[in-house]
């Protein structure tokens, strides 16, 4: 390891934000406006477990009102603190501009590790920091919406969403102050899948633009392309899932906690994640090498890295030896800014965090829609859809059996053609669109400015400038 200093995750957001705003023309006092975190709550607790009082430390920090509400998850760690959650707030804000989420930024956290304590103790826990928020308007339908993050799932939402509706029994719109709930607490379909949805639609976008595949030294499409993933959470294993099974690549490395797997023949992911279910890591499964010191397998040849856990994972001491010519960064800030430096030299194309798990909060937001609107989506239109397309497959038939049969219909058309889309085929047809158009936006500032030479800093470019509109457009 180099004695350099690696800066933290919330200096390294600092650096990044510094090297894009130098290539804008913003007055300082806007730059400045935009780069502070305006406000971070500290609250400490005590939840009376095991016959004594433990005490929790938990924050919400809000990065910018330029649009309300804010909008960020909270996560449940150890490793939780002040900078953090600044930091990935500042992040929330930038990615919701870029995917054009009607948000400002915000996140959460509370320092605990959820494994230590079973389920009722941890509801007890969740709703006291719930209350905590809530009281102080830190959780609420227009000013404040959380969501899950590292440690927290639907399980968590709905406990928050119900402290917030018993605190506030009048409010008919209670269920939009949380996102990320069960179905059958006012979820939407498709929230859980949507980070690692984002991922795959995000790499689908790359892989249409052959100028974007050949700066990456790669060629073809996504099929038969080798892939890592580190961390197998809730996104990596989504986006591996879907990329294996969607669009033909091969998994060649898994990352965990404790080591790492490793096949040149493909590893099957939902085996992996059933092993990890059942016996806590992945050391022992079977059909893959298991090497203890999992950070060496990010280090292997591959085409596509996806680090999906925790900053930092990609830094000063290994960014050298990394041979992926394509990074997507599925988890916040997995590459620190030194690191992000080597790799722009050697000329690895890093499809940027602020765009790459922006699944979520798009989702995230058609969810609050949802709970605001107060009905499903496709409720009222999918019949109708189906009974206009059952119209084209009749006139198709008559023609057919015209024509005496020479002309017919391909088979599996009519069922494919018949269905009208319910909420699951909207929300996945609305987040491929986001990626899509948030993608699209990066790229033509990356090619159209010699003076940005990679992908994150076209991000920053144009979520800064959204962000500072809407001040302009406000004022402050």
């Amino acid at each position: 390891m180099s004695t350099i200093k690696e800066p933290s995750f919330r200096e390294s957001v600092d650096l990044m934000f510094n090297r894009a705003v130098a290539l804008m023309d913003l007055p300082p006092g806007l730059e400045e406006k935009i780069r502070v975190c305006n406000a971070t709550y500290t609250v400490r607790f005590g939840v009376r477990l095991r016959g004594e009082i433990k005490t929790f430390t938990g924050y919400r920090s809000v990065h910018s009102e330029h649009m309300e509400p804010v909008k960020g998850g909270i996560r449940f760690a150890m490793g939780v603190n002040q900078d953090e959650v600044e930091a990935l707030a500042a992040l929330m804000t930038y990615k919701c501009a870029l995917v054009e989420a009607p948000f400002g930024g915000s996140k959460g956290g509370l320092r605990i590790d959820p494994r230590q304590y079973d389920e009722h103790e941890l509801e007890r826990i969740t709703r006291r920091f719930a209350y905590e928020l809530a009281k102080r308007d830190l959780i609420h339908p227009s000013q404040n919406v959380p969501a899950p993050d590292m440690g927290t799932g639907e399980r968590e939402m709905a406990w928050m969403a119900d402290q917030y509706a018993r605190m506030n029994t009048t409010d008919i719109n209670a269920r939009a102050c949380v996102t990320g709930k069960p179905l059958n607490a006012g979820g939407i379909a498709g929230r859980v899948e949507a980070t690692g949805r984002g991922v795959q639609y995000a790499l689908q976008e790359f892989f249409r633009e052959p100028l974007d595949i050949q700066k990456a030294g790669l060629s073809g499409s996504l099929d038969g392309k080798r892939v890592i993933v580190q961390g197998l959470g809730n996104v990596g294993y989504h986006a591996a899932k879907f990329l294996s099974e969607e669009d033909g690549c091969k998994i060649i490395g898994v990352i965990e906690r404790d080591g790492a797997l490793f096949s040149p023949d493909g590893i099957d992911v939902d085996a992996v994640q059933q092993w990890l279910a059942k016996n806590g890591g992945v050391s022992g499964f079977p059909d893959a090498t298991y090497t203890e010191n999992g950070a060496t397998v990010l280090e292997e040849d591959c085409d596509i890295l996806i680090p999906a856990a925790l900053e930092g994972v990609i830094n000063l001491g290994n960014a050298d030896k990394i041979k992926a010519p394509l990074i997507i960064e599925a988890a916040n800030g997995p590459i620190t800014a030194g690191a992000d430096n080597i790799l722009r030299k050697k000329g690895t194309v890093i499809i940027p965090d602020m765009y790459a798990n922006a699944g979520g909060v798009t989702v995230s937001y058609f969810e609050w829609v949802k709970n605001l609107s107060h009905i499903r989506f496709g409720r009222m239109q999918r019949r109708q859809e189906e009974a206009r397309h059952q119209l084209v497959v009749d006139e198709l038939e008559q023609i057919s059996a015209a024509l005496g049969g020479q002309y017919k219909l391909t088979d599996g058309f009519k069922q494919k053609y018949l269905r009208g889309a319910g909420e699951l085929e909207l929300v996945r047809s609305g987040l491929d669109d986001t990626m899509r158009i948030a993608y699209q936006s990066m790229r033509d500032v990356w090619h159209s400015r010699d003076d940005v030479e990679d992908l994150r800093t076209a991000a920053y470019l144009v979520s800064i400038e959204k962000v500072a509109a809407s001040y302009r457009a406000k004022g402050l």
